[in-house]
């Protein structure tokens, strides 16, 4: 995507319906009272060639939605060998107002799979913030026969979320990726998308946020 994507919207209120109830322990603040601002920074990868993923915040600033237009892994039949590993790496500049931070709460994703018998197909994330040692990894497989849409959810312990540094602005990033294996008669085409047969489709990530300390 050339030049990168700037979305700003105006915040409201708690952390929405789309999000899982926090522990009674748990102690998380409003999104904040000013702006939400996200610019993609890079988008790199061979399931999301220039011009077809586009990113878009939610009216309430707690989720986030990637669109894909051309995210497909497949293999058998006369596939490319490289055609069985797609992968998309967002690195996305994220303006949080002044004494607030944020993190990935959940995600859902996507998309379509047509898997012949004995065939393998897996969605894969990855999470992690600029100069951070911690990146957490999600891996959902799926077996053949298959021929349906396919949903899959990532989710984070509220205990076990990693925020955003306060006070620093780093690069979030999230690289995603589908991968296919062949079935039982190679001969035949396997396959997995994140979209749909009827266009495309979202994955929408949610966002936790919590105030930083005073210092």
């Amino acid at each position: 995507m050339a030049g990168g994507l700037l979305l700003g919207v105006a915040a409201a209120t708690l952390l929405g319906a789309a999000l899982p109830a926090h522990n009674p322990g748990s102690s998380f603040e409003d999104p904040p009272p000013d702006k939400i601002v996200i610019k993609v920074a890079t988008v790199n990868g061979s399931g999301c060639p220039a011009g077809t993923a586009a990113v878009a915040v939610s009216a309430d600033n707690t989720a986030f939605t990637v669109t894909y237009s051309d995210y497909l892994a497949q293999a058998g039949g006369n596939s490319e060998p490289t055609a069985a590993r797609k992968n998309c790496q967002l690195s996305l500049l994220v303006h949080v107002p002044q004494g607030f931070t944020y993190a990935i709460a959940s995600a859902d994703y996507r998309g379509f799979a047509a898997l012949q018998p004995g065939a393998r197909g897996t969605q894969r994330a990855s999470y992690y913030f600029q100069g951070s040692p911690n990146t957490e990894y999600r891996t959902h497989p799926f077996g053949g026969p298959y021929d349906d849409n396919w949903q899959a959810t990532d989710e984070t312990d509220w205990a076990q979320l990693v925020y955003a540094p306060c006070g620093v602005q780093r690069n979030f990033n999230i690289n995603t990726e589908l991968r296919v294996t062949a079935g039982s008669d190679p001969s035949k085409v396997s396959f997995m998308t994140m979209d749909s047969t009827d266009g495309d489709i979202s994955t929408v990530y949610h966002l936790a946020w919590k105030e930083c300390p005073e210092k």
